[in-house]
């Protein structure tokens, strides 16, 4: 209980806070951008993916994923882009999603993006109302802290809390290292390392130019 209400709390303030900064510092975008995800999970004795497409248009903010929250099973969200800054830049952006499928149920949503000097932190998060009943609820979180020393390169930690699968931890721990150019980047992950549970994921992203 206190953790969604936490969510939701911190949600709704930032969405008050940032509003008049976005008016007077916002990063406009004229157009429709595009983009898709598809993130392959590898296990010792199982493989599944994850696919993911954004759109976004000015503060608009559309989303759809499948095998996110359960397998077989769909998502769709909207939500409200607040950008801006300088050296420090910035996108919140939250959302409210249904989803259909294994799992069955509405959740609000939330994600970050903050870069400064080639360092960025990245984080999705939902809290998930089951529409099985309270036990069902559940918080999901990724989250990465990368360093790009170079444009085409980067590197940093990783973690994430999900119902999708089980190992013997509640967060899983990683490692990751990415690259990429023009439209295209592939990033690597490696969970778990040291423990008994370690999987893998890669990572293929292509924005759509506008």
């Amino acid at each position: 209980m206190r953790s969604y209400a936490f969510f939701i709390v911190i949600g709704l303030n930032l969405t008050g806070l940032l509003a008049k900064a976005q008016e007077e510092d916002t990063i406009a975008l004229s157009t429709w951008n595009h983009s898709i995800d598809v993130a392959g999970y590898i296990f010792q004795d199982d493989f599944f993916v994850l696919p993911i497409y954004q759109a976004n248009r000015e503060w608009l903010h559309l989303e759809a994923r499948y095998n996110y929250e359960d397998m077989n099973t769909f998502s769709a969200w909207v939500g409200y882009n607040f950008m801006g800054g300088n050296k420090f830049e910035f996108t919140i952006t939250p959302m409210v999603g249904g989803i259909v499928g294994s799992t069955d149920g509405i959740s609000p949503g939330l994600e970050l993006t903050f870069d400064f000097f080639g360092f960025e932190l990245y984080s999705e998060s939902e809290y998930v109302f089951d529409f099985d009943g309270k036990e069902e609820y559940f918080y999901y979180n990724w989250t990465d802290f990368s360093y790009a020393p170079l444009d085409w390169l980067w590197f940093g930690i990783s973690i994430q809390r999900t119902k999708l699968y089980d190992t013997d931890l509640e967060i899983q721990r990683g490692l990751l290292l990415g690259g990429g150019y023009r439209w295209f980047s592939i990033s690597g992950y490696l969970y778990n390392l040291g423990w008994d549970d370690p999987y893998g994921i890669i990572a293929l992203s292509v924005n759509i130019p506008e």
